[in-house]
């Protein structure tokens, strides 16, 4: 690694931004989009790590599922960002900052079932809904009307994804139990 160091911005500042947005109402909105920018890569970890790992008679729906979603999210992470730098902010790039700022708690390595899999995602994606929620208040009593938008229509998308994890999760099946139950 180049140890040459020409720094633009120090991440955790806040720089001018063309938006106009007041600075330390900017900060409040970065450290949120931060928290949020940090909680969709915990997501898409967890539901990538679940997209390898499932098995069983429902495996190519749940696979293709699991596939859009965690592609979802990151297309949103990229939005979060690409936000944070327009408005002044510095977006956590490394594991250590991602890892301080997230909110959620990830499944650990082991690899469980695919409806314990599911129930820890649908779970993850309750806190992302609660915290979206709370920042789009904040960015919208802040007047930073573009962020409280863009974080709604995410937030369409996440709810989406937890209306459909909630289907697969109910027991109506067409896979019948075996016979030696």
């Amino acid at each position: 690694m180049n140890t040459q160091k020409n720094v633009r911005q120090d991440a955790g500042t806040v720089g001018e931004n063309p938006v106009r947005l007041d600075e330390e109402k900017t900060e409040q909105i970065v450290e949120a989009l931060n928290t949020d920018l940090a909680d969709a890569y915990v997501l898409y970890h967890q539901l990538h790590k679940h997209h390898w790992n499932v098995e069983g008679a429902e495996f190519l729906d749940i696979h293709v599922f699991l596939q859009e979603a965690y592609e979802a999210v990151e297309e949103a992470a990229d939005e979060i960002a690409e936000r944070l730098q327009a408005i002044g902010g510095v977006p956590n790039a490394s594991m250590g900052a991602l890892t301080e700022a997230s909110t959620v708690e990830p499944e650990d390595e082991d690899v469980y079932d695919i409806r314990t899999s599911l129930a820890n995602d649908l779970e993850m994606y309750g806190d992302i809904i609660e915290s979206y929620r709370e920042h789009v208040e904040l960015a919208e009593g802040l007047g930073d009307y573009a962020t409280a938008q863009m974080l709604r229509e995410q937030l369409i998308d996440v709810e989406e994804h937890a209306h459909v994890l909630d289907h697969y999760l109910e027991d109506d099946t067409l896979v019948l139990e075996s016979a030696t139950n």
